[in-house]
């Protein structure tokens, strides 16, 4: 089968851009990056309870601050979808918290119930999301800060996220399957048995036409957000697939795991265009909004002096070889 002019172009692309970079980021393992908006700068949150937020240069990432406060790990991070100055934290201390790069400081901690462990932004920007250890996810009025809905289910709650319209609400669970609600007023709609064990993680495509959704059964699930179906499986991977991103143009798909490489397929026709080799599992990837070019973190120890030491380093695929 002929590959599509898509993926030769990105292949060739890729071959002239192979390199992934380091760039030092804490002293501990990284569980979440994140670009902003425009693509200025990339989030890191870490077990070391701190996140960090690096600006883009031209071929490298410069470190810019450091974000302290949180009294334990930082296990999410996600920026708001279209103020490139705000993004917001959630960690195993009960709280989530605001922060503002141009002030370098937090705006709000907000108290939640348990310990967070999943958030997301609504398109619209005026709701945060957060999800904890037991399965209680709480909308939060980006403005006030306070609660306006918390929701107790009675299954393993792992990734949220809204729909690209903002009039729906995705869970994946630990029945595999994928939840759905209407947004705001929180009822059910479906529920979709999507994979046969545990369904980890959810990404929306920014074009608004699919979603895929990663499983402990190692298979990507590529679905049309209109029909609710599944248009095709990804299944290279052997090991749970922990973390998902779309391409800017909606027309890469990367998912990562426990193997020691990243994925990256074609949307269109699940082809494999390219995996970008890791040494040890990836727990989170993410493209630039405007760039074919992947951050990711692995669970990388630093061999250096230690092999127990954790490294905590922030990686970019996508740089010139010559970089």
């Amino acid at each position: 089968m002929a590959l599509s002019p898509y993926v030769l172009a990105m292949q060739e692309l890729f071959r002239a851009n192979t390199r992934s970079r380091e760039f030092p980021a804490h002293g501990a393992k990284v569980h979440s990056v994140a670009w902003s908006c425009c693509g200025r700068r990339l989030a890191s949150g870490s077990f070391d309870k701190t996140a960090s937020v690096f600006v883009l240069e031209k071929d490298r990432l410069v470190k810019e601050n450091n974000y302290r406060g949180h009294g334990d790990s930082v296990d999410q991070l996600c920026w708001h979808p279209s103020n490139p100055d705000l993004f917001v934290t959630a960690s195993g201390d009960k709280t989530i918290r605001i922060w503002d790069v141009r002030t370098t400081k937090c705006i709000a901690t907000v108290n939640t119930k348990g310990e967070n462990i999943n958030i997301c932004w609504s398109p619209d920007g005026q709701t945060i999301a957060v999800g904890n250890k037991d399965d209680v996810v709480t909308f939060i009025d980006a403005k006030t800060h306070r609660s306006k809905a918390e929701e107790q289910f009675k299954f393993e709650v792992n990734e949220i996220s809204w729909n690209n319209d903002n009039n729906m609400f995705f869970l994946t669970n630990g029945n595999g399957c994928i939840n759905i609600l209407s947004y705001p007023e929180l009822k059910p709609i479906q529920s979709i048995n999507a994979h046969p064990s545990n369904c980890i993680c959810i990404k929306f495509d920014p074009m608004g036409k699919y979603f895929a959704t990663g499983s402990a059964d190692a298979l990507v699930s590529l679905w049309d957000v209109d029909e609710l179906v599944c248009v095709r499986c990804f299944s290279r991977l052997d090991w749970p697939v922990r973390t998902l991103s779309f391409s800017h143009d909606g027309k890469m798909l990367a998912s990562a795991s426990e193997d020691h490489f990243i994925d990256i397929a074609e949307v269109e026709t699940g082809e494999k265009l390219w995996e970008v080799q890791c040494e040890s599992p990836t727990f989170t990837v993410a493209w630039h909004p405007k760039r074919p070019l992947l951050a990711f973190a692995c669970d990388d120890k630093d061999g250096k002096y230690d092999s127990s030491r954790e490294a905590g380093t922030v990686k970019l695929f996508g740089l010139p070889n010559d970089a």
